[in-house]
């Protein structure tokens, strides 16, 4: 840890109680002077295992404020996709709806309030560095105490219900969050949110295809989901595409997918080109901003891309509205 950083030591009795603040100590007098906790910025240092620590109310502090900054504003890359949207659309009507699309972005941002009314179930990636330790509570318990908190206290609509088939009943906190968790080297934790919404979520699709079908067979299913979703999924639309692995696999990588930028291109040759021929294929479709027709329907399509059974080809389709509400942050 860069010295630099350091902000204060804290020393514990047995009890775990704190015993001595030292404001500003070097880490390397820590162990010199009796302490074990190194205090910096969110987090703090055990000098006796070398591990950051990070406290469960950051993580919940953290979720609570992307999900509220989600629903209310879109992010710089989507709001320059949909003014080159409105720059490239040839339909005056699709135009006028592309107008009042950033519109509505503006008038959200200004008043604080929803981009749209259905403020979605709450989907948390999680990128957990090894060599973190999360202290003061449950992992869950904090990214589930932050989706109530930015749903009940922050006036968001709670869209959660239980028992799917039976009694509908509404969680009452847009909880339990869906969280998707995956360990990786480091010492730090990258948190996305993704409230995601029902419009374009119910017109996304997945399918187990024979490898026979091939590469034309992937880009006809991409475009026929899209074809099938036209104005219920509320284009224009970003696509998130998962390639391969397995049933489940393929619908992560698909979602995954949606937390890349608008504008970028996939890294593989052959993955960009494909992606720029579904949104060609895509757009040609006609269905337009909103579904009134046009030549704007896909803002963007990324893919992701995994290895699968030799006896199968699994193509996920995950669509996204024009808002492709999500925020990330470092702790």
């Amino acid at each position: 840890m860069p010295e630099s950083t350091l902000t204060t030591v804290v020393s514990y009795g047995a009890d775990g109680r704190v015993t001595r603040i030292t404001p500003a100590i070097p880490a390397s007098l820590a162990e010199r002077v009796g302490q074990t906790k190194v205090a910096h910025r969110d987090a703090r240092y055990d000098v006796s295992t070398g591990m950051r620590e990070i406290h469960s109310q950051v993580i919940t502090d953290t979720v609570d404020r992307l999900i509220r900054e989600a629903c209310t504003y879109l992010t710089d890359d989507v709001h320059s996709a949909l003014e080159a949207a409105l720059k490239r659309e040839v339909s005056e009507l699709g135009r006028q709806v592309l107008q009042q699309l950033l519109e509505n972005a503006r008038i959200a941002a200004e008043e604080g309030v929803p981009l749209c009314q259905d403020t979605g179930l709450a989907v948390v990636f999680v990128e957990l560095g090894q060599d973190v330790h999360v202290v003061g509570g449950d992992l869950y318990a904090a990214f589930n105490e932050g989706v109530r908190r930015a749903y009940v206290d922050g006036r968001l609509r709670r869209s959660c219900v239980t028992e799917p088939c039976h009694r509908r009943a509404n969680t009452g906190d847009n909880t339990p969050a869906i969280v998707h968790v995956r360990i990786v080297p480091g010492e730090r934790i990258r948190l996305v949110v993704l409230p995601k919404g029902a419009g374009a979520e119910n017109k996304s699709g997945l399918a187990m295809l024979e490898p026979s079908r091939g590469l034309e067979g992937v880009v006809d299913f991409v475009v026929d989901v899209v074809s099938r979703g036209g104005a219920s999924a509320c284009p224009p639309l970003v696509l998130g595409v998962g390639l391969g692995g397995n049933f489940e696999q393929a619908a992560l990588l698909a979602k995954t997918a949606l937390l890349r930028p608008l504008g970028s291109s996939a890294a593989l040759p052959h993955l960009a080109e494909l992606e720029a021929d579904l949104e060609r294929r895509c757009n040609a479709l006609g269905i337009g901003p909103m579904g009134l027709g046009g030549t704007v329907t896909v803002l963007d399509a990324f893919v992701e891309e995994a290895p699968c059974h030799i006896a199968s080809l699994p193509v996920a389709v995950n669509l996204q509205c024009h808002a492709q509400r999500h925020r990330e942050a470092w702790l």
